[in-house]
């Protein structure tokens, strides 16, 4: 595979239209690709749906309140899409890698950083939608959804809902980044959990602990604090990591 050249927009030559055309065409030719393979969707949601079965027939058997059963329920749920992270941003640079075609890829015009916002949003998309699925699943096998409608208290999916894209946000930023670092490395699949997992932490324990308060409680001022302090992750990670790419791609 042989890298084309990228679109230019040719009606608006401002500094930035370069940097636009790179994320378009590069988040575009990932999401075709993954469309048309779906490989990388396939591996992730195997992993994910494994891994969260493993966990509830491990679980199933003890004995918990309702407030333990969110808490586990929001441990494997996250657990499991913290580790398909990982798994699909492994592929996020591995196939210019393995056609030999992401040298030129980095040749083409346009800051570098714009590379890694266009492979981050090429990650997104199979994530949010194996998430879309992993969530309700987790919620059924641990009963916390029966539980709650047991309760007398609806399922907040709304809240769920932006729980989850933050959530999966902040774990493809972290993996997407390190996936550009450990891309040319023999022992790639190993290294990036080891690198990125570490990073990702601050994003496991808000979305475990605004996961299982939601679960519990409902909406609240502490689930709130959780969610803008999880924004604020978000945030400082997309713009770390776009400005530290351009010296990973070089490196």
């Amino acid at each position: 595979m042989t890298a084309q050249p990228l679109p230019t927009d040719s009606r608006n030559p401002g500094p930035h239209s370069g940097a636009w055309a790179v994320i378009r065409a590069v988040a575009g030719k990932d999401l075709r690709v993954a469309g048309r393979t779906r490989d990388t969707l396939l591996a992730t949601a195997f992993f994910a749906g494994l891994v969260l079965m493993v966990l509830g027939l491990a679980l199933s058997n003890s004995v918990r309140t309702h407030d333990q059963g969110a808490a586990l329920a929001a441990g494997a749920i996250w657990t499991a899409l913290a580790l398909a992270a990982a798994v699909g941003a492994q592929r996020a640079f591995a196939q210019e890698q393995e056609a030999g075609a992401l040298e030129q890829l980095l040749l083409y015009p346009g800051p570098h950083g714009a590379l890694y916002l266009g492979k981050l949003l090429g990650v997104l998309p199979p994530l949010l939608l194996v998430a879309a699925f992993t969530v309700p699943a987790g919620l059924i096998l641990f009963g916390a959804a029966e539980a709650a409608t047991a309760a007398g208290r609806a399922v907040p999916w709304a809240a769920l809902a932006l729980t989850t894209v933050l959530g999966i946000l902040g774990f493809a930023a972290g993996t997407t980044f390190y996936g550009s670092v450990t891309v040319s490395l023999r022992a790639r699949e190993a290294l990036l959990p080891a690198l990125a997992f570490p990073i990702l932490v601050p994003a496991v324990i808000a979305t475990v602990k605004a996961t299982a308060l939601l679960l519990t409680d409902g909406w609240s001022a502490e689930v709130a604090t959780w969610l803008t302090f999880l924004t604020a992750f978000d945030l400082g990670t997309v713009i770390l990591a776009t400005l530290l790419f351009p010296f990973a791609a070089e490196s």
